[in-house]
């Protein structure tokens, strides 16, 4: 039976989840795009790498016949080719391709390539993930060849791009050697358990931390269909280790916590006490304090960002959060409200228009509103280090934001449907839950900040204009979308305060 490099390291993070990849393939959660995004990336970033090492020749992937490709390779080894992309080899039934092989003399180096800009933890240590992908890809190909160094090549996100790309600068190759021999022992073992794994019955593995560890496996909706989907105790705000603490007890929701269960976090005591009280929190005093220092002309704020694996343009790093629209609700003191809007050109760098349209929108005075400020804030501070300019002007903003998500962060505001959390997509259907204007999943294309992202950041690829147009429009009602909650909750707290005679 052949194991494929993937398939081993599935079986290192859950045997069971590695069974029902050969044994229930029916049962995977359906795809999302988050993980086809990451996908492509890492594609997209194992293609550019080659230039690391040009000239070399790649060995196509051939599902059909695996033999095929490894011959292919040892083709190449044996007639003095200097580089290979996707060398192929197999051992005691495991069957690997090496991003890069590079011959040295009568040896070879390895190279990995991840889209990542770190092949380390923030302890300093090589991500684990990465040590056994490599680790194995080692064990494999050093039964066919001499193998010298390993590496791990990763993004440099200190690299700033100025002109054509420069690959030596852009890609970081991290030497793992040493660490790669020290693991090569136990390979065979766990090969071994594997093969039996998949030979046997399904392994009874209950869910753990390890489901998302390193990556989330697309076997959960599944293995956790015994979760409840209404108040799961996996929505314990801020208290994931007690969530699963508790689940260890045998609790599966919130409603099912006993009395007698204590939480030293402050924020998970405050949400499980008022989710069985069902009542809802309301200090219309520091709500109304909150609403003073707000000064008009109110100016509602929004900004919609994307990055890129690899920079596209002049003065922009590996994934930096690149600003490309923004949404302005202007509210005046006379009651009208006027909106105002920025959407970059897909095909140019939107950084500049964008500063210097979003200086003319913003009003001179009055307050700039914005929902979890820290984001507009940084993103603001960016332009302001690139423009210098216009750097005085974009910093002074910065002096004027509010934060609207303030009230529900700090408990002024609280309802038990907020689970815990005061984010705007959660804050704003429950305030709002019969209001069809105000629902994001009522939206087209674009639905969230994720869908804005990733559409953005390849719309210069689609070729058809009509459906540029289509998706540029979804981009707009999303951030209009965004900025015209934040004035309906802006009233909403009006609402409250005017209920009473304070």
């Amino acid at each position: 039976m052949n194991l494929s490099k993937s398939k081993y390291l599935r079986g290192l993070q859950c045997d069971k989840s590695l069974w029902l990849d050969k044994n229930k393939p029916q049962l995977r959660n359906e795809k999302d795009k988050q993980s086809e995004s990451l996908f492509e990336t890492g594609n997209k970033v194992g293609d550019l790498a080659k230039e690391f090492f040009p000239n070399g020749i790649e060995i196509k992937f051939d599902a059909s016949s695996f033999d095929g490709m490894v011959n292919k390779t040892n083709e190449l080894i044996g007639n003095g080719t200097e580089v290979i992309y996707e060398a192929a080899f197999k051992k005691d039934g495991m069957f690997v391709m090496i991003d890069i092989l590079v011959r040295n003399g009568s040896k070879w180096d390895m190279y990995e390539v991840k889209g990542s800009t770190s092949a380390k933890e923030k302890s300093g240590a090589i991500k684990k993930h990465y040590l056994n992908d490599a680790s194995v890809q080692w064990f494999v190909s050093s039964n066919t060849i001499e193998l010298n160094r390993a590496y791990i090549m990763h993004l440099n996100n200190k690299y700033v791009r100025n002109g054509d790309l420069k690959i030596k600068e852009l890609f970081t190759p991290v030497d793992i050697t040493d660490l790669l021999k020290s693991q090569q022992d136990m390979i065979k073992e766990n090969i071994l358990h594997f093969i039996e794994v998949l030979n046997n019955e399904m392994p009874d593995i209950d869910i753990g931390t390890h489901c998302n560890s390193p990556y989330k496996c697309d076997f959960t909706s599944h293995c956790w269909k015994h979760i409840p989907k209404k108040n799961p105790i996996f929505s314990l705000s801020y208290g994931k280790k007690k969530a699963w603490e508790l689940y260890k007890k045998g609790i599966l929701s919130l409603d099912d916590i006993p009395d007698d269960i204590k939480f030293t976090d402050k924020r998970s005591a405050f949400h499980v006490k008022h989710h069985k009280s069902q009542e809802k929190k309301i200090d219309k005093l520091k709500i109304k304090e909150f609403l003073n220092s707000i000064q008009y002309p109110i100016n509602f704020f929004d900004f919609e960002t994307f990055q890129n694996a690899i920079p596209r343009f002049d003065q922009q790093r590996s994934y930096a959060q690149m600003p490309f629209q923004y949404s302005l609700h202007i509210l005046h003191e006379d009651g009208r409200l006027e909106h105002k809007e920025f959407l970059g050109n897909e095909d140019k760098d939107p950084r500049y228009n964008l500063a210097i349209q979003m200086l003319k929108d913003i009003t001179d005075t009055g307050s700039i509103i914005a929902y979890n400020k820290g984001f507009e804030k940084g993103k603001i501070r960016d332009l302001a280090e690139l423009f210098e300019e216009i750097s005085g002007n974009l910093l002074a903003l910065n002096e004027r934001f509010i934060d609207l998500a303030d009230p529900f962060d700090k408990k002024y505001y609280y309802h038990p449907k907020f689970n815990g959390k005061y984010s705007i997509k959660i804050v704003l259907p429950t305030l709002f839950p019969d209001d069809d204007t105000l629902d994001y999943k009522k939206l087209g294309s674009i639905q969230n900040g994720g869908d804005a992202m990733d559409t953005f950041a390849n719309l210069h690829l689609l070729k058809d204009k009509s459906k540029r147009d289509v998706i540029r429009k979804d981009l707009l009602a999303y951030c209009k979308l965004d900025t015209f909650a934040m004035v309906k909750i802006w009233e909403r707290l009006h609402q409250v305060v005017e209920e009473t005679n304070l």
